[in-house]
């Protein structure tokens, strides 16, 4: 059987197979096949739309993802030109990056090269006719114009250019270019002269004006023989790798070749071998700062104190019990560009620690003589030497959040305070969430006045971001200034 035509479908079973085939990817045709060959092997689903997934119903296509690099998909166009054979190692090409491909043949396009070989490219079904049967009865036009994350059109033709530029759609291909909401990468192919006539300028500029992306043409010899300059498809691995950077867009860096150090967590302060002084820090706030930061291309050093969190992927990670623990790792990474002290250390630690276990006694509870810790965030925010340019603490206070802040900004000699409540009923501490506000002096000057930027309700994760992004700025906003 060679191929099957299936008519009279009532409006349930059309809707079954266009959920069930846009769920898995797949043209109705095939998932025809596929249901087919489930019940043979008696393996049937129930006949129902209501069987199809919710996500089936949702306008972003869902595929099956695997491995460590995110999948994604195009609709490639082939148009009609001698460049055409170039799109089957465009094919393989893509495929090599991860990256699904449903092919449209142009009328033009069959004459270079055919459905068969796409088709076994591709594995998947080739599209060529605008009123096919078999895919339109459910306006698969449609489906293959928006259930992709970008369309591919190489070789585009002038003509295939002209109709995008005018609005055309007399055919399958101008239909589903006219049709989408996806980027659009086009691959220019024609002879010099055409690439260089008027009107295909202005379609060229025209198309630039609506987004569309262009790659090439390239400058050489042509098919026909005498002819060379701009005009020749750009090469198979040229369009895969300008495909993949519209897919996968590089992520910004802003801190590459930045040395960032940051601190986490509580301190265990040892009164005995087997209690300690400490804090409800849970160190999660520092850790997504450490994080974020290693997103952002720095390299970081993370000292932390006792928590129980994974070490984030890529960052060194120093953990430390106590606070004179936790000030000697630091010491020891400096010098640093960026200090972020988000640790909650104690103040206070035992002066005489014992070395048994403290026991009851009968004269009661024994004397305890506490001595000041450190204090790490002065430490090195008064530094002659190795103070990093931008120094950050945190504030964490139960009342007067403002006014403790502002004054220990001025106390402590850093250059930024994150202040937040850490009140009960605030659910900071050990929390997911957090209320920050950001006390800084204007112009970066010790004296004069103080800003205060108070930020949302955000997840801590969601504050690490944008706590990057203000120290990204200042650093490149920093590296304009005129040397004085």
């Amino acid at each position: 059987m060679a191929s099957l035509t299936i008519r009279k479908l009532d409006d349930a079973v059309k809707t079954y197979l266009r959920l069930r085939s846009a769920k898995n990817r797949r043209s109705v045709e095939e998932e025809v096949r596929v249901i087919l060959r489930e019940l043979i092997e008696g393996r049937e689903e129930p006949l129902t739309p209501f069987a199809v997934p919710t996500a089936a119903l949702s306008t972003t296509p869902t595929r099956q993802r695997t491995g460590a690099v995110a999948e994604a998909s195009v609709t490639l166009i082939i148009g009609g030109g001698i460049a055409a054979y170039k799109s089957l190692d465009l094919i393989r090409r893509l495929k090599e990056r991860r990256i699904e491909v449903r092919c449209v043949l142009t009328k033009a396009a069959q004459q270079f090269v055919t459905p068969l070989a796409v088709s076994a490219l591709s594995h998947e079904r080739v599209y060529s006719d605008l009123f096919d049967p078999q895919s339109e009865f459910d306006a698969g036009h449609i489906r293959l114009a928006r259930e992709c994350d970008m369309i591919v059109v190489a070789p585009a033709t002038a003509d295939l250019m002209a109709k995008m530029a005018n609005g055309h759609a007399d055919d399958l291909a101008s239909a589903i270019l006219l049709a989408t909401n996806r980027k659009i990468l086009l691959a220019p192919a024609m002879n010099p002269l055409m690439w260089n006539n008027a009107a295909t300028r202005r379609n060229v500029a025209q198309l630039q004006r609506d987004g569309v992306v262009l790659i090439g043409p390239n400058s050489g010899e042509m098919a026909e023989a005498g002819e060379a300059g701009i005009g020749r498809m750009s090469e198979a691995i040229e369009i895969a790798t300008a495909a993949e950077r519209l897919l996968r867009p590089p992520v910004p860096r802003p801190l590459a070749g930045k040395r960032v150090l940051i601190t986490a967590g509580p301190t265990h302060e040892p009164i005995d071998p087997v209690r300690y002084i400490a804090n409800r820090s849970s160190g999660k706030q520092g850790f997504a700062i450490a994080a974020a930061a290693q997103a952002a291309g720095a390299e970081v050093i993370l000292v932390s104190g006792p928590v129980d969190l994974s070490d984030p992927q890529g960052v060194t990670v120093k953990h430390v019990e106590s606070a004179r623990q936790m000030l000697e790792q630091v010491q020891a990474a400096l010098p640093a560009d960026i200090a972020i002290f988000a640790a909650a250390v104690a103040d206070w630690r035992v002066a005489n620690e014992g070395e048994q276990k403290l026991k009851k006694t009968s004269a009661g509870m024994p004397p305890l003589q506490l001595v000041e810790n450190p204090d790490i965030l002065a430490t090195i925010s008064k530094l002659t030497d190795k103070r990093p340019p931008l120094v950050i603490g945190f504030a964490a206070e139960t009342e007067h959040l403002i006014d403790n802040a502002k004054s220990k900004l001025a106390r402590k000699g850093c250059d930024w305070i994150v202040a937040n409540d850490v009140s009960p009923a605030t659910g900071v501490m050990g929390g997911d969430r957090n209320t920050v506000h950001l006390i800084s002096r204007r112009n970066g000057g010790k004296d004069g006045e103080i800003a205060v930027d108070s930020w949302p309700v955000m997840t801590k994760e969601q504050v690490a971001i944008e706590l990057v992004a203000h120290i990204a700025k200042s650093v490149t906003d920093k590296s304009r200034e005129p040397a004085s």
